[in-house]
């Protein structure tokens, strides 16, 4: 299965379930949350986007590296889940735009992984179970070592991870991806929309399409405060997807208060940028039991229904909002949890899943449209 001799890896998850199977990647041990992406394809997509940072992420789909990794489908410069389990490792790839093997590019990266397993049972136990933490290695460490490892380590649930993988200085994007579906629009603005994009974890994608609609964004990290953000003018501010506990993100909710109650700006959260959206609208978050991770997410408003990428392992209560400033516009159809909303009287919008999709449908791309409009129509 790898390009190098068999090596024995094991799986241990915090509730004592013990799965052996063969190494690939690097060589280590990785501890983190394990939790499953039910996408058929975008491996490096999800491997590189900084949402899933401190995860072991088990892919449902059965192989995973037959078509390598290239540089033009990475969300960040490098990859950001802690582990990857996999039924079954391609010997080979085989694709024209392919640079390397996953199994190189992982190893290059200092990326672990485990094949060979069970990965329909290990997803059912997840289902059944909830998300939990646990480790892969391949160090020759025990089960029992690994356990106590498993067992000492935080819950995702309190931290803030945003901070960890945010830009650490300020940068200027306006490009769109050559390969990006329908590319610009037909008509773009004679001047780009003025956008500042929080960075809690944002993916490229997100960037490309905000440029495909014609803004030119600023990218601050996640402990900008309003001032840094309204020294750039923005004409409005988009708040990033990212991984971790959005309750735990104290200085981008603080920020969202700022912009709500002191600028009249147009804003626009997905993902995490939502739920920190509605945290500021006096919501509370609370932790899913195995989240909403893949391409086939049903979510709908009245006589509409997209089909959706997800990637969220926390939700909104929708009772916690205040129904006469805040409407929920849009449910996950599956369990009827928030997937998006909108301030009644004000230009602020979140959604919870990802209209940039990458990999994914591209069924909700209009957010972005909606984002450029209102930002239109403050103009004048």
């Amino acid at each position: 299965m790898s390009e190098h001799a068999p090596h024995p890896a094991l799986l241990v998850l915090a509730d004592g379930l013990v799965l052996r199977g063969e190494a690939f990647g690097a060589q280590g041990t990785a501890v983190g949350e394990v939790v499953f992406n039910t996408g058929m394809t975008g491996y490096q997509e999800v491997m590189t986007d900084p949402s899933y940072a401190g995860q072991l992420v088990t892919f449902t789909y059965p192989e995973l590296g037959n078509t390598g990794v290239n540089g033009a489908d990475q969300e960040a410069d490098v990859p950001h889940v802690r582990g990857v389990i996999a039924r079954q490792l391609a010997p080979t790839h085989s694709n024209w735009r392919a640079e390397q093997s996953l199994e190189a590019w992982l190893q290059r990266h200092n990326v672990v992984g485990i094949s060979g397993l069970d990965t329909r049972a290990l997803v059912r136990h997840l289902r059944e179970g909830g998300a939990i933490n646990g480790a892969i290695s391949s160090d020759g460490s025990s089960p029992q070592q690994l356990l106590e490892r498993v067992r000492s380590a935080p819950s995702m649930a309190g931290l803030n991870l945003a901070e960890q993988v945010t830009t650490a200085a300020p940068y200027q994007w306006d490009r769109v991806c050559p390969a990006s579906f329908d590319q610009r629009l037909q008509e773009p603005p004679q001047r780009p929309y003025r956008v500042v994009a929080i960075d809690f974890g944002i993916k490229r994608a997100i960037l490309e399409r905000l440029a495909a609609h014609g803004c030119s964004v600023t990218v601050l990290p996640a402990s900008a405060g309003l001032e840094q953000v309204l020294e750039h003018q923005p004409e409005g501010v988009f708040l990033s997807n990212g991984p971790g506990d959005p309750a735990a993100v104290t200085r981008g909710i603080a920020l969202a208060e700022g912009l709500l109650q002191q600028a009249d700006l147009p804003v626009f959260g997905i993902c995490l940028g939502h739920q920190i959206l509605g945290l500021a609208l006096g919501g509370r978050t609370y932790k899913l039991g195995y989240g909403h991770r893949g391409l086939n997410h049903p979510c709908g408003s009245p006589g509409s229904v997209e089909i959706t990428s997800q990637n969220h392992g926390f939700a909104l209560d929708a009772e916690s909002l205040d129904g006469a400033t805040v409407a929920v516009t849009h449910l996950n159809l599956n369990d009827r949890t928030v997937a998006a909303l909108a301030h009644r009287l004000k230009p602020v919008f979140g959604v919870q899943y990802h209209p940039e999709a990458s990999p994914g449908p591209h069924d909700a791309d209009h957010h972005f449209g909606r984002f450029a409009a209102l930002m239109a129509e403050r103009r004048g």
